[in-house]
């Protein structure tokens, strides 16, 4: 018993104990209508190529009371499909001649030092159509579920100073590509956005994440 009580506490000094619960998780205000909008380029890296998209915005919902509020673990808000424009890629003699986009797609916010937020893209969540000297057919998270881990940090208001949710560095996401010649090899892509939340109800006020 006194050995296995030193075991124990040797785990926990080293860090191999039991892993520590996750916290309380509130986001704020319930129940708001809540806009993702990128704040700078968003981009996918797919080997040598780049496809830079100058906007993308969704529509979702903080839940309502008292689904914002989690004892024990994150809280996400569900947007429908974001639209995607302003798209070009460094391919040559190539251009972007359609992106669609599909599925719920959800921010998981889980409150702590720091902030979790977290962007998952559904199934077959995002497909690129490229024309010119090399057509493809890009889809993003082809298999199931992609997630984008990062911080989320608290704003102010929903005009010019709204919370954001930043990817750590280097997330990538799988795909596919499809059409041979110079398109990519399927495999995973760098992908970074950065995305504000804004609060469409009310600009006075910012999506908040605490406990």
């Amino acid at each position: 018993m006194i050995a296995t009580a030193a075991v124990a506490a040797a785990a926990t000094f080293w860090g191999a104990g039991p892993a520590a619960a996750a916290g309380s998780t509130t986001i704020s205000p319930a129940g708001a209508h809540a806009q993702l909008k990128n704040i700078g380029n968003m981009t996918f890296t797919l080997g040598t190529f780049t496809a830079t998209c100058t906007t993308m915005v969704a529509n979702g919902q903080v839940p309502a009371s008292p689904g914002n509020h989690n004892a024990a673990g994150p809280v996400s808000i569900t947007a429908a499909p974001p639209s995607i424009s302003g798209c070009s890629i460094n391919a040559p003699f190539t251009s972007i001649s359609s992106i669609t986009t599909s599925g719920t797609w959800t921010i998981s916010a889980q409150n702590g030092s720091p902030i979790t937020g977290s962007l998952i893209i559904p199934t077959g969540g995002v497909v690129v159509k490229t024309s010119g000297l090399a057509t493809c057919t890009v889809t993003v998270a082809p298999s199931g579920p992609a997630t984008v881990n990062g911080t989320f940090a608290n704003g102010t208001n929903s005009t010019t100073n709204p919370s954001t949710i930043t990817p750590n560095s280097g997330q990538t996401v799988p795909f596919t590509a499809t059409g041979g010649g110079l398109c990519p090899t399927s495999g995973n892509a760098t992908f970074n956005v950065k995305l504000g939340a804004y609060d469409t109800d009310n600009t006075a006020t910012a999506i908040t994440v605490g406990p």
